[in-house]
């Protein structure tokens, strides 16, 4: 994707944010646990937060949390739904926070957005030696019958090709910065998937699929029948017709850590 191109779907959400916050799933929580049981720290940044679906997991689970997040209506939502977190504008390129603060950087589907070459060594000043930095995605999971049939009449636009760890860093390749004295570098990547799952209707999956990038930016008409297309599909299929049921997915995850 050229970098406009990738600029216009990484700026699409912020029209979405409302439904964004009610319809994207939340993270697994082992997934979450297994990034931070190896830092040395608990202080943990949000990098990308959008409406504060990962930085919720991790004030569960104990974090001291900051969220940052260059969308200002995402970044309303996350202050509106977790008023007791600190949440700050700014972005991977530009983070508004000291040198080696925080001992953990996570990104909740959202570090293929980045620029890494100007957002790696931004990660790396902000992070404590030893500190981890972290992608993690939410992937469907496409080895249940019909979940496969979705992808299918929903293509990359509403469901995405199922992530491979090779894709994984293919996006994450800035973690590399170049092996100078001068500069911060991480370690090799280490990777995971945890089991997860979201209760959705029919109409609510509609609904958070159109949330995805691919589909936001999508001319209306092209929308509207793409999404009657994926109603149509789950109407029609046992497993989603009727009331609700648990959407299979796995939390993927990509970390390495800053020497």
């Amino acid at each position: 994707m050229e970098q406009s191109e990738r600029w216009r779907h990484a700026s699409s959400f912020g029209a979405a944010a409302v439904s964004y916050a009610e319809h994207r799933p939340d993270y697994a929580q082992a997934a979450v646990r297994w990034v931070l049981e190896g830092a040395p720290g608990v202080r943990v940044l949000d990098l990308g937060a959008g409406t504060g679906k990962l930085t919720a997991v991790l004030a569960v689970l104990g974090a001291e949390v900051a969220a940052v997040e260059p969308d200002l209506a995402m970044l309303g939502e996350l202050r509106r739904s977790l008023p007791g977190v600190r949440a700050l504008p700014g972005s991977a390129e530009a983070i508004p926070l000291s040198d080696a603060s925080v001992d953990v950087v996570l990104v909740g589907n959202a570090m293929h957005w980045f620029d890494m070459a100007v957002a790696g060594p931004e990660i790396a000043r902000v992070l404590a030696p030893g500190g981890v930095l972290a992608g993690l995605w939410n992937l469907m999971d496409d080895e249940v019958e019909w979940v496969a049939g979705l992808a299918r009449v929903g293509g990359g636009a509403a469901v995405g090709p199922r992530d491979t760890p090779a894709a994984w860093r293919a996006a994450t390749a800035g973690m590399h910065l170049p092996k100078t004295e001068a500069a911060p570098r991480f370690g090799s990547p280490e990777q995971a998937e945890f089991p997860h799952g979201q209760r959705r209707t029919a109409d609510s999956l509609v609904q958070t699929l159109a949330t995805r990038a691919g589909v936001l930016v999508m001319p209306e008409e092209e929308r509207e029948a793409l999404l009657g297309r994926i109603r149509a599909f789950l109407a029609g299929t046992p497993e989603t017709a009727r009331g609700e049921f648990t959407l299979p997915m796995r939390t993927g995850v990509l970390r390495v850590r800053r020497l």
